[in-house]
């Protein structure tokens, strides 16, 4: 029997689930096993609708070796764990002759802890959530969770949070789930057999594909403690993610309410006097904190700097102390210890990096209404880390529909760590061989959407309504009969756009945070007149084919905020450096985030719509065609009537083919009114 070719192996997994082969996604599939033969790394954009996921997965599987794949999103490791990998396995079992094994990973917060569960927590948080005088009747939503926790936990096979449905908050999840610091060990632990966590690491031991996410692949390159089982290929799917979730695992906070936390959990096991000089010392770092003043720390002030190193100190007297002293009084005394030595050991691991200064490390203050003031600290870059922990040992691939920016894959790679493409090494330094590899994507964008710039608008400032701008965005809104996803550049604005539009057109709005995410996205994508407003996470999130998304509006350019600490100590390094820190840092920002947002528009090959940002500068300033460069190719105007009449002209044809959505069973020839609605129109 001759070895199937990749593309047979490719076209098997697409009938398997249902999808339809594109040219681009067997492009993708030969290069990743290129990549995998050679030891090399590749960069490639998949736009949405190429089947990225079995673009790499099948030649993953070929090639035999174990292979980690790692995604940004809940939604991606369900779609690969639950559907694309179980049929394409089975599909490719008997071409392949083997039966590849698949397995998730998550961090071990994710998993319910029996121990946790059976023998409480160790602290006073459970008192007063069940009525004394009834046990089974809980008297809060905290009660009747933990309720249904422990129901839950009889049934459950993996112990992971996400297979609970419907969910619990963090506080009830907090009760029964343990951080890596805090578990006893599966050999000390009297559940450690039955352990949720510990038979998802051995169930990925053993598999040949192991599915799990950007924090945990970040934790194991960056902690030195292995915890992805070895492999020979990585995989990063939403790779454009990826840099900031490294940077958010590397990155230490301190609060009074973490400090004061840790205080409380060692006080009940180190002697007294032990105990009162971290109490001393967490005092005094409070009382500074209540001065703090949100943005950067340049220098460590003096007085910080004594208080930190007084909690430094102090901590690591308690760690000592606790290391050494056992306490029979205590009920589950290994339990109470490891959950405060992993409190306090944070305590001094976030004050000794702060007070070491490294020139690496930004230091800022944050302040929030609801959690007051703390303390932060962050790489400058996670470029060289990734280049020595990531690309060094394995081959890598990494994809996504948003990596080529402003018409190359470099600065994505700089940001990687990765030199420009092409770069070869010499005899004193190994430098990553990469490849970057634009595959396209199975829509004609510039026949299915319009990118819409409005240069006649004031440009924005940082402070001040633009009432010309809302001018713009009601009377897009009414041309396309709602069908509107509003990105913001902050909550602020979202809020005040969604105000004042409901005030002024009769079409229902929603707002991101009157509702869960989920239930405001099911809603918008049901109801054709319906807008959804929001921020951050709707650049990304959203993924509403048809007719009910037909406009997408950006309020203005997202560059990061000129007061954000660690964005600007990053375009202040490369400047210093002798490169433009602006087009390296915020320019780049900015193009991701709007190339994400903007493929929220077309998401099926019958989509149609308008792209509109409401920000001259897109137009008219230098970089403004670096950004336009890293959006789909959609055609391109800044002429205001003419999007009106397109836009009033798709929706036209929504209405009449949702009018005539019985007859579209026949397969009729396409209408004059939905000829109209093609944004190419003889008028454009």
């Amino acid at each position: 029997m001759t070895k199937p070719s990749l593309p047979e192996l490719l076209h098997t997994a697409v009938t398997a689930v249902g999808g339809v082969e594109r040219p681009g996604q067997v492009t993708m599939a030969e290069a990743v096993a290129q990549a995998i033969d050679d030891g090399s790394h590749l960069l490639v954009q998949a736009g949405t609708g190429t089947g990225k996921s079995l673009g790499y997965l099948v030649p993953a599987l070929a090639h035999g070796e174990r292979v980690v794949v790692a995604t940004a999103t809940l939604a991606l490791q369900r779609q690969l764990v639950e559907r694309d990998l179980p049929r394409t396995v089975d599909a490719l079992h008997p071409q392949l002759r083997r039966r590849p094994e698949f397995a998730m990973l998550k961090g071990r917060s994710n998993y319910l802890c029996l121990h946790r569960l059976h023998e409480g927590v160790p602290q006073e948080e459970e008192d007063g959530l069940f009525d004394p005088f009834e046990a089974a009747a809980p008297t809060s939503k905290l009660g009747q969770d933990l309720l249904r926790l422990r129901d839950w936990s009889d049934d459950t096979e993996t112990g992971d949070r996400d297979d609970l449905t419907p969910g619990v908050s963090d506080r009830a999840w907090a009760q029964v789930s343990v951080t890596s610091r805090e578990c006893l060990g599966a050999s000390k632990c009297a559940y450690g057999a039955e352990c949720f966590a510990e038979a998802a690491r051995e169930r990925a031991k053993l598999a040949d594909v192991v599915v799990t996410n950007h924090a945990l692949l970040a934790i194991d390159a960056i902690e030195g403690a292995p915890v992805l089982p070895q492999h020979e290929v990585l995989i990063v799917d939403e790779a454009h993610e990826l840099v900031s979730r490294v940077t958010g695992v590397a990155t230490g906070e301190l609060t009074p309410g973490q400090v004061n936390r840790a205080v409380r959990r060692a006080a009940k096991l180190v002697d007294e006097k032990v105990a009162d000089q971290l109490q001393t010392a967490a005092e005094g770092f409070e009382r500074l904190m209540e001065l703090a003043l949100p943005g950067r720390l340049e220098e460590i002030p003096e007085d910080l700097g004594y208080a930190l190193m007084a909690l430094r100190d102090a901590a690591r007297t308690v760690i000592s102390a606790l290391g050494s002293t056992r306490d029979k009084s205590v009920q589950d005394e290994d339990a109470v210890r490891k959950q405060a030595m992993a409190s306090v050991e944070n305590v001094h691991a976030v004050a000794e990096r702060i007070t070491q200064g490294s020139e690496y490390d930004v230091v800022w203050y944050e302040r929030h209404d609801r959690f007051g003031a703390s303390l932060r600290v962050a790489p400058l870059s996670v470029s060289g880390l990734l280049r020595e922990k990531l690309f060094a040992e394995r081959s890598v691939v990494l994809t996504s529909a948003t990596l080529k920016l402003g018409g190359d894959f470099n600065g994505v790679g700089a940001s990687l760590g990765l030199p420009p493409e092409g770069t070869v090494g010499t005899e004193d330094e190994d430098v990553p061989v990469w490849k970057g590899l634009d595959v396209g994507s199975p829509f004609d964008y510039p026949k299915q959407g319009i990118l819409y710039v409005a240069r006649h608008l004031t440009a924005p400032g940082r402070e001040g309504s633009r009432g010309d701008m809302m001018d713009e965005l009601a009377e897009l809104v009414e041309a396309a009969g709602g069908r509107t996803l509003g990105l913001f550049s902050s909550m602020r604005a979202a809020q005040a756009a969604a105000e004042e539009l409901r005030g002024r057109l009769d079409k229902p709005i929603l707002l991101q945070g009157e509702d869960t995410l989920g239930e405001l996205i099911k809603n918008f994508a049901s109801d054709p007149d319906t807008c959804l407003f929001g921020t951050l996470s709707l650049w990304q999130g959203v993924d509403v084919p048809g007719p009910n998304c037909q406009l997408v509006v950006m309020d203005r350019i997202p560059f990061p905020r000129p007061d954000d600490p660690l964005m600007s100590a990053r375009q202040k390094a490369v400047e210093e450096a002798g490169g433009n820190g602006f087009m390296a840092v915020a320019a780049t920002h900015a193009a991701l985030l709007m190339a994400q947002g903007a493929g929220r528009l077309v998401r099926a090959t019958g989509d149609r719509g308008v792209v509109a940002v409401l920000d001259p500068r897109l137009a008219t300033a230098r970089y403004g065609s670096y950004l336009r460069a890293s959006l789909p190719d959609f055609w391109y105007t800044t002429d205001r009537n003419q999007v009106r009449r397109s836009l009033a002209a798709i929706d036209a044809a929504a209405k009449a083919a949702t009018a005539k959505a019985g007859d579209a069973e026949s397969g009729g020839a396409k209408s004059d009114d939905e000829r109209a609605g093609e944004t190419r129109a003889a008028d454009v």
